[in-house]
């Protein structure tokens, strides 16, 4: 299964007639460039869940940056890294 159809799939099981309505998924580009990766874990079963910070920074386009506090995760990165964010929080709660 591909990162896209895994994070639809996660989004959609997440889905109960109102966190739809308050809580979601962003995806945003940055202006460094990059992108901002947002998913919000209110009322799912990660909301609590320990997360280890990842500060990866290897180069100005090439870097990494992932959190997760006050029932988000949060992921930043470089313009290539997209699917690096995508497959950290898959990694993350598949665990």
């Amino acid at each position: 299964m591909n990162l896209l159809t895994w994070l639809q799939s996660w989004y959609y099981q997440q889905c109960n007639g109102l966190w739809e309505h308050m809580e979601g998924i962003k995806i945003e580009t940055l202006d460094n460039p990059g992108w901002r990766l947002d998913i919000s874990l209110i009322d799912t079963e990660y909301e609590d869940k320990e997360f280890a910070l990842i500060e990866d920074f290897r180069t100005e386009n090439d870097w990494i940056f992932c959190k997760s506090e006050k029932g988000t995760f949060n992921g930043g990165g470089g313009p290539l890294n997209l699917e690096e964010l995508l497959t950290i929080f898959h990694d993350w709660v598949s665990n």
